[in-house]
């Protein structure tokens, strides 16, 4: 089956969006459980928690159909030693938050160089960040995300997911989350059924299908090989809709959370809504 859904709020908090997600006729959703642009959060209290988890029994969700996102301040990969250890902290915080909600898994992007340092020396740094943290928790797996290669940022190689995940210890804790307006601006084609199957094939043999633990489905706003991160509605942009029929259709896709992080949320119902009617579950 497959769980689509959208990175929906958690205002008021992480107890809220299982509501919010069921009010957009989803089966799978998104949260940061706090707030994405600061460093760190008031503990969960208990009563958050059981009111997170009570929600997410009450509407059918579980943790397979959710992909918490962590904050975007974090960069495992920071060239400067104090910059890293505070990344460190503020990750190990994101999974163990995750650990006290039920979930399994935890999105993140991997890091930047911030062009002080060379790509393999973060992509390392990346990888041994990965490995303390997991040491330093349980239960939760560590969901690398590709991104766009705007900037610094690493991860937009399948190359680089599989150079990572080759460096981490524990395999059964690692996974990769496939934006697809990420791997679009990163060089993928995605335009048709043809190009999304040599690309699925390509993340196969270089990193391995059996590592999903997610996606993101957005479109482009910008051409292919832009190396520039912004995303469009489905349907609307570079990559247009065979992608996401494609996706809908394929069951290597089934049960893992597949995102909506479109630019539109008064558009996310529409869009679950045609990507059910693709996947034939209407």
């Amino acid at each position: 089956m497959k769980y689509f859904g959208a990175h929906v709020s958690a205002a008021g908090g992480a107890e809220n969006a299982p509501q919010n997600a069921s009010a957009l006729g989803a089966t799978a959703f998104a949260l940061f459980t706090k707030n994405q642009r600061q460093w760190s959060a008031a503990p969960l209290a208990e009563a958050q928690i059981a009111a997170f988890r009570s929600a997410c029994d009450r509407l059918g969700y579980t943790p397979a159909q959710i992909l918490p996102h962590d904050t975007y301040l974090i960069n495992l990969g920071h060239p400067d030693d104090e910059a890293l250890e505070k990344s460190y902290r503020a990750f190990v915080e994101e999974l163990r938050r995750c650990e006290q909600l039920g979930l399994d898994r935890l999105n993140f992007h991997p890091g930047s160089h911030l062009r002080r340092i060379a790509e393999e020396a973060s992509l390392d740094r990346i990888a041994a960040s990965i490995n303390r943290a997991l040491d330093a928790t349980r239960g939760v797996t560590a969901v690398i995300e590709n991104t766009a290669g705007q900037g610094s940022n690493l991860g937009y190689r399948f190359e680089q997911l599989a150079y990572l995940i080759e460096r981490v210890e524990d395999k059964s804790r690692v996974g990769i989350c496939i934006d697809t307006c990420h791997a679009f601006a990163a060089g993928y084609d995605l335009r048709s059924a043809e190009a999304c199957e040599r690309t699925f094939d390509e993340l196969d043999r270089t990193v391995g299908l059996h590592y999903l633990r997610g996606m993101h489905l957005n479109d482009a706003m910008k051409p292919l090989g832009s190396r520039v991160d912004r995303h469009a509605p489905l349907g609307e942009g570079e990559i247009g809709w065979e992608c996401f029929r494609y996706i809908a259709r394929d069951r290597r896709f089934d049960g893992i959370p597949l995102i909506l992080e479109t630019p539109d949320e008064t558009r996310w119902a529409d869009e679950i809504a045609q990507l059910k009617a693709f996947a034939g579950e209407v």
